[in-house]
């Protein structure tokens, strides 16, 4: 990519100081790994951000759409391309009766605190989930038995056409981890939300039970992206993982985690090197002694995968 040529074209239609280059990733990832992006865009409006993500399409660049970072591992050589950060500029809330419209980069904890402060309930599962609203929308997130798709009206995004369309939550086929706005590679915008009106002190006490679950069985004492893989039909990763004998399997600082085995942590310096090989052994081990693949359920940016 010509990053020179490319950084010139966003500073001319953004703000100067949205735009730099050689940004490490290692910074805006919950891993805490990942070497530099070529250019680094933090739009500072919801303009901004299609204007940059117009730009890249029409020069043919290579860009990810970021947010809190919390379920991804870059490369160490990093990504040749441009990443657009939805940063703190992006993560307006309103609530207005027993529905809740924020911006892509509200995070999941401050929706769900939002919702908590107007008595709404049915977001709670979500209240220790690291990452973004719009992430959240694009992969369907979920924990303790809530996922997106319970509580989602619909959103608003940009298409891979360049128009921003309103999309009701059943045109978004959300699955397991998975929308149509993955594989048509559209940018969240914004969503909509429908809870229900419920008692604080519950909700809060919900709340409560959800992050002590978390601390007590969840390995937050170290970097990593959440749960490496997805669920196996009729299984539990971290079962298989723990089963197969690689608790606390490491390479480099790369490790298993010995507190939840559905996750892999770093441990120190890792780098993606030492995670990914981690990955390939467990996936290797797993399918060998169980015949069960496990697909990661992080993804992978500046990688030939």
């Amino acid at each position: 990519m010509e990053q020179l040529v490319i950084k010139k074209l966003l500073e001319e239609r953004l703000a100067p100081d949205s735009v730099c280059t050689d940004e490490l990733m290692s910074r805006h990832t919950t891993f805490r790994i990942g070497g530099p992006a070529s250019v680094f865009v933090t739009p500072k409006s919801e303009k901004d951000l299609v204007t940059a993500i117009e730009i890249c399409r029409s020069q043919g660049a290579p860009y990810f759409i970021l947010g809190n970072g919390s379920n991804l591992l870059v490369s160490d050589q990093g990504y040749d391309g441009v990443v657009v950060h939805i940063g703190s500029d992006l993560r307006d809330i309103s609530v207005e009766g027993t529905e809740i419209t924020a911006k892509t980069g509200a995070m999941l904890s401050q929706v769900a605190h939002a919702a908590l402060a107007h008595g709404l309930t049915g977001m709670e599962f979500a209240a220790g989930i690291p990452g973004s609203l719009g992430g959240a929308c694009m992969m369907n997130a979920g924990a303790y038995g809530g996922e997106m798709s319970q509580i989602l009206v619909g959103v608003r995004a940009l298409d891979d056409k360049g128009q921003i369309v309103e999309l009701a939550a059943d045109q978004l086929e959300l699955g397991y981890r998975h929308s149509i706005m993955m594989e048509k590679q559209y940018v969240v915008l914004g969503a909509r939300i429908h809870l229900e009106k419920g008692d604080p002190e519950k909700i809060q006490a919900q709340m409560d039970d959800l992050k002590e679950k978390r601390i007590a069985k969840q390995p937050l004492e170290y970097p990593s992206a959440g749960s490496t893989f997805k669920r196996p039909e009729g299984a539990f990763a971290g079962k298989l993982i723990m089963d197969a004998g690689l608790r606390g399997f490491r390479i480099g600082d790369a490790m298993v985690s010995e507190k939840h085995c559905g996750f892999v942590v770093n441990a120190g310096k890792a780098t993606a090197e030492d995670v990914c090989g981690v990955i390939s052994h467990v996936q290797q081990v797993v399918m060998e002694k169980y015949g069960k693949e496990l697909e990661p359920e992080i993804r992978f940016l500046g990688f030939d995968r």
